[in-house]
């Protein structure tokens, strides 16, 4: 209850009065404390086998955070956007990438009052389109992506640093494994993209109670 009360304190002087005790109202007595956060979300992955950037969001990272526990769940539906790399270090390639979440993230805060740690992991499937080598277009049908959902852990620095309504940034490390249904165009991209070693930067910021 002592934690609760100091989230509580914190959270009020972040946000609304009225904004926070609606949200808190809307739970039957006998149900978990939730309380329901959207940030603004945007950043970028490396990709380390191409030396490509993809660019992620902007976005809207909507989170429950249950009061008992500190853990919570969300959602980050990501844009759709291009990313361009050389093969074989001077053919250019530009492909469409789309991110199709497969559950919802998971993750903990730190039970500090104000500056708290997260850990989360996101897991999304990675899809590809209009492939593109020397400006023609290549065939890789409608459902070229991953065989398998590509895990992402992010994190917030370990001196923690995340605030509750101010956000903060995460980053993290993760592996792309092999593609499937890309036509004639598997093999070119198996042999080129999957691999580990990528980087994800996020910048959380403006958060704000949701229904």
């Amino acid at each position: 209850m002592q934690h609760l009360k100091e989230w509580l304190r914190f959270g009020l002087a972040a946000t609304t009065a009225t904004a926070a005790a609606v949200a808190l109202q809307a739970s039957p007595a006998s149900a978990a404390p939730i309380l329901n956060i959207q940030y603004d979300a945007s950043g970028e992955a490396q990709i380390a086998s191409t030396g490509s950037t993809i660019e992620l969001g902007p976005s809207t990272l909507s989170t429950a955070l249950d009061y008992a526990t500190f853990d919570f769940t969300g959602s980050m539906p990501l844009p759709g956007t291009e990313t361009e790399f050389n093969l074989i270090g001077f053919l250019p390639v530009t492909a469409d990438v789309a991110f199709q979440e497969v559950a919802p993230i998971a993750g903990s805060l730190s039970a500090a009052p104000v500056e708290s740690r997260v850990d989360a992991v996101a897991s999304y499937y990675i899809r590809l389109s209009n492939i593109r080598v020397l400006g023609f277009p290549t065939f890789a049908g409608p459902h070229c992506r991953t065989s398998d959902p590509v895990t992402i852990p992010i994190a917030s620095p370990p001196s923690g640093e995340f605030n509750l309504f101010n956000g903060g940034h995460l980053s993290g490390e993760f592996t792309i494994g092999n593609f499937q249904n890309c036509g004639l165009n598997t093999w070119l991209i198996n042999s080129v993209i999957p691999g580990s070693g990528n980087q994800v930067e996020l910048d959380i910021s403006n958060g704000r109670v949701a229904p």
